[in-house]
């Protein structure tokens, strides 16, 4: 085997690697309203986010984690806006 097919075929095989990780890091799997009393199993959080509003009110804020088993999992929820911390 010579050294262009060995690195030809190791270009590849990464290619395909990353190809795989990248489609299961971009599934987009539907986010599910938090209720009282669930059982969350988080991992590790990716990110939190919530609309920007200059009033105090309710928002419905998003959390975007990977749960206990590896899998990406996202959940809705209702909190006041950061914008109630910064009011008297």
């Amino acid at each position: 085997m010579n050294m262009r097919t060995l690195l030809m075929t190791t270009a590849l095989a990464c290619t395909a690697f990353a190809g795989f990780a990248q489609a299961n890091e971009t599934s987009s799997s539907q986010a599910v309203p938090y209720h009282y009393g669930m059982q969350l199993q988080v991992a590790k959080v990716i990110s939190l986010t919530e609309p920007q509003t200059l009033e105090c009110q309710v928002v419905t804020a998003n959390m975007k984690y990977i749960d206990k088993s590896g899998k990406p999992a996202e959940i809705t929820y209702r909190k006041f806006s950061d914008a109630c911390s910064y009011q008297n």
